[in-house]
């Protein structure tokens, strides 16, 4: 544990900490207000409720530790401490902003523009989380977990997970209302994949989370599939 202290970097947990503030900002603002149906994690919990009666505060706690688990094993012990800084970080200033009214209480008359003005908060809070190797939640753990060992480009695994669980919840949500979701996930997972394209300064990039990713996926071709740090 302790040469994961020496690994951290201040600028990656003040970006870890923006990032949660801006995730935290967005949710409670323009989220918690329309009415959004959310895929990944949240919208199974809210699948699991509906089929089985699950507590989503008993399902969401055991599938967000699980992805966790797999983040911490397939991307390290500095993974798990940036993600726990940036979660706290998200309830900390969620707890905040409740303080204080909504900003934009009517929004949830303008489902459209609800649905862009949420994603681009999603999509760079995440954006800037994922890019330093952090995780705020159990769907961003599990998206870079799969991002390390799939050919894929992590928004496409967003997108993917989330229209999953979004097709599904169509057997009790109206089609009206997940026209917006799908809007959202897409834009937003978009965004996390553009953020993640951003150059660096030269002397950042070899600790990113983008550059390490791209680095296992050349060891992978190249036969090596050893994953483990």
């Amino acid at each position: 544990m302790r040469s994961v202290w020496k690994e951290m970097k201040l600028s990656s947990v003040l970006l870890l900490l923006l990032g949660s503030a801006i995730l935290a900002f967005g949710l409670y603002n323009i989220h918690s207000m329309s009415n959004v149906t959310e895929g990944g994690i949240l919208g199974l919990t809210l699948l699991l409720e509906y089929w089985f009666g699950i507590s989503p505060s008993v399902s969401g706690f055991i599938l967000t530790v699980l992805c966790y688990l797999l983040g911490w094993k397939l991307l390290g012990k500095l993974f798990l401490v940036y993600s726990f800084i940036s979660s706290i970080g998200f309830s900390v200033f969620y707890g905040i902003f409740e303080q204080f009214d909504p900003l934009f209480p009517d929004i949830a008359t303008k489902p459209l523009l609800a649905a862009v003005v949420g994603a681009i908060f999603v999509g760079v809070s995440v954006g800037l989380c994922v890019r330093v190797g952090g995780a705020p939640t159990g769907d961003d753990a599990l998206a870079m977990s799969l991002d390390r060992v799939l050919p894929l480009d992590i928004q496409w695994i967003y997108l993917i997970s989330d229209l999953v669980v979004l097709l599904i919840s169509l057997t009790y949500i109206p089609v009206s209302k997940i026209i917006y979701s799908l809007l959202t996930v897409i834009l937003s997972g978009q965004i996390i994949g553009v953020m993640q394209k951003i150059p660096f300064r030269k002397k950042d990039k070899e600790d990113s989370y983008s550059f390490a990713v791209e680095s296992n996926r050349e060891s992978w071709t190249a036969g090596d599939g050893d994953i483990s740090q």
